[in-house]
């Protein structure tokens, strides 16, 4: 929603400064150099990109608007699967988990929350993380080392989409040189005619500049931002994964693992103690019944 709001107020203070200042709006409809800068920029960042990247550029874009992958709620079920997880490593042992992580769709562990079943890619970083417990017989200090490559290179993986808009966004200021350029160029060629439009040809010639440098620095760029922060954000479900493993792993009760995971998240989400003990007592309490 704030991505929509920034984009408005971008377009209100601008149009509206210019509008206040004594200017005309339709000198600034200038659908040609539009055609010249927008079309150039996504041929380079078709040009510069393989599918992939661009279908997943798409993609975040659209998911931006609705907010993060994962609220408070979210990180309420995923301390909740972990301490479950934790809790049966610690009743039936390491080989009690195989059934878990071999078919988590089947599992009834995994099958408490369907929102995270949901995320593929976090329910395969959990399960092969548990499958290196169980079968790598690893010490922590070796998982660790593992996990913080697996967590940077998912992080840098993510991160593409975003890099790549924040390249596009780069570029448009010197498409709309190009077709301030070619403004001048064809306003130079009608010299020899009606001289009286020469203002207003060079006036739609300096709209080119103005256009790159808007959509760089009032839309495309701050919207790689807000994907970028999307990734940090998103990111902390991983990282509170990681913790809570090697907490675990090094002996500590599912209790105070889960505990450990829950202080990596970020502030504005993490959900407080209290909430989580009335939540681990609801799932359990509804596990039971």
């Amino acid at each position: 929603m704030l991505v929509l709001v920034g984009s408005l107020v971008v377009i209100g203070c601008v149009l509206g400064g210019y509008v206040l200042s004594h200017g005309h709006l339709l000198a600034l409809w200038q659908p040609y150099e539009l055609l010249i800068i927008f079309g150039g920029s996504i041929g380079a960042f078709l040009t510069a990109n393989p599918a992939k990247v661009v279908k997943a550029s798409l993609r975040e874009v659209v998911t931006l608007v609705k907010g993060p992958a994962y609220r408070q709620q979210d990180y309420l079920d995923l301390l909740s699967l972990l301490y479950d997880l934790f809790s049966v490593m610690r009743r039936e042992g390491l080989l009690g988990m195989e059934a878990h992580i071999e078919d988590p769709q089947s599992s009834s562990l995994f099958a408490a929350y369907p929102r995270l079943l949901g995320e593929r890619h976090l329910v395969e970083f959990i399960t092969d993380c548990l499958r290196l417990i169980v079968g790598g017989n690893m010490e922590a200090i070796e998982l660790e080392t593992l996990l913080d490559a697996e967590v940077e290179t998912h992080h840098m993986e993510a991160e593409v989409p975003a890099l790549a808009v924040a390249k596009m966004a780069d570029a448009l200021p010197g498409f709309g040189i190009v077709a301030a350029v070619l403004g001048i160029v064809t306003t130079m060629s009608n010299l020899s005619g009606d001289t009286s439009q020469i203002g207003e040809h060079i006036a739609g010639a300096l709209v080119g500049t103005f256009l790159g440098i808007l959509l760089c620095y009032g839309f495309i760029g701050p919207l790689a931002a807000a994907m970028e922060a999307r990734v940090r954000e998103d990111n902390k479900a991983f990282e509170c994964v990681k913790v809570g493993l090697l907490a675990n792993l090094r002996g500590y009760n599912p209790k105070v693992s889960v505990e450990f995971a829950r202080k990596v998240l970020s502030a504005h989400a993490r959900p407080n103690f209290q909430d989580l003990e009335e939540h681990l007592g609801k799932v359990h309490a509804g596990a039971g019944a």
